[in-house]
């Protein structure tokens, strides 16, 4: 695999104390981190990633800790607890569904999807969106933000397609050096073999749309829409609704920068906010 896909947690998360869980168990049973990862197929830099909080990991790579400790149902309960806070209530049946997608289609309008985000991006983001919230709490809201990419890990990830709007990478959140590392951020994960990163430049002129949603194609229920408005979201599975999104996303693809030229725009915004 080309890119990375760790970002640093804050200290004191929810991942934290999850990976802290996860190392003493391994200890205990007198376990290397290669030994731990070998026989879930999982190298000794993912344990190592999870243990230093910087992922929550799979929900199999709960199930395998409970089966390999004896503890039945403790780590995949701690694996829920700690993929959910943080998190407002109404979203969370769209975590569910999004963890059980086989496909992800999504179209940021504005700002850089929440599961592409790093720690400096979205920590901007909320202190600017809740700037009463204690320094803990914004810490807990961008953990679990992070946590979001990790559905990217599990054994079989879903396809990711994200177009990106040109205005994704001129807003400066957070400042020249957080777009610079989100933008690097963005470049590496784009060249994962199950990611698809497109960007879609000013000079297409009128999107077909301009309000940002995600599509979740999944396994044995039909496809879902999903769209947010003034911090509240919500899940639609109306076939028309659906259908209707679908054609927007195609539209979309078409107009937007090849795979190939939206790398090199990356490239571009890196080099920019480097000066």
């Amino acid at each position: 695999m080309k890119g990375t896909l760790s970002v640093a947690k804050p200290p004191g998360s929810s991942t934290n104390d999850y990976g802290t869980e996860v190392r003493e168990w391994r200890v205990l049973r007198g376990m290397s981190q290669s030994e731990l990862g070998a026989d879930c197929h999982y190298g000794q830099s993912y344990v190592s990633m999870i243990e230093n909080g910087e992922r929550i990991g799979s929900r199999h790579f709960a199930v395998y800790c409970d089966g390999t400790f004896g503890t039945p149902g403790t780590f995949v309960r701690r694996w829920e607890e700690a993929s959910r806070r943080g998190h407002p209530e109404w979203f969370i049946p769209y975590l569910e569904l999004e963890a059980q997608a086989t496909e992800i289609l999504d179209f940021s309008s504005y700002l850089v999807t929440g599961m592409l985000q790093t720690s400096g991006y979205a920590q901007a983001l909320f202190r600017a969106a809740y700037p009463r919230d204690e320094p803990e709490e914004t810490a807990e809201k961008v953990a679990a933000r992070l946590c979001r990419i990790d559905v990217l890990a599990r054994p079989h990830p879903p396809l990711l397609w994200v177009i990106l709007d040109e205005s994704c990478l001129r807003r400066l959140v957070g400042g020249p050096a957080v777009m610079r590392e989100e933008a690097r951020h963005l470049l590496s994960v784009a060249q994962t073999p199950h990611v698809t990163l497109q960007v879609l430049p000013y000079t297409t002129g009128a999107p077909p749309t301009g309000e940002s949603f995600t599509l979740l194609k999944l396994q044995d229920t039909p496809d879902v829409l999903y769209t947010e408005a003034q911090g509240m979201g919500r899940v639609v599975d109306a076939p028309d609704k659906v259908a209707r999104a679908r054609e927007l996303y195609d539209r979309l693809r078409a107009d937007a920068l090849s795979p190939e030229k939206s790398l090199t725009e990356l490239r571009k915004a890196m080099e920019e906010f480097s000066r």
